[in-house]
């Protein structure tokens, strides 16, 4: 399956969320705190948390543990 992270294709797997594929392409964290800017990723990875922020075909604020990828799905991260 094709997705685009930040721009850059990728490859998926069917079933992934888009945290584990963010994780598959080596990134540990993908946005930043408002107030102190420190790096944040995914820390529950239940959706409990909201750590771990992405924007998904122009759909802010989306959980990335609990986002099941699509075919043609483009993510956007804060820190590309």
């Amino acid at each position: 399956m094709r997705v685009t992270i930040d721009g850059v294709p990728c490859s998926a797997a069917p079933g992934q969320t888009v945290a584990a594929a963010l994780l598959a392409d080596g990134r540990t964290s993908w946005r930043t705190t408002r107030g102190a800017g420190k790096p944040r990723g995914v820390f529950c990875g239940i959706g409990v948390c909201f750590d771990c922020l992405v924007t998904v075909n122009g759909i802010p604020d989306v959980r990335a543990c609990q986002r099941l990828l699509a075919e043609g799905d483009d993510v956007r991260t804060e820190e590309p």
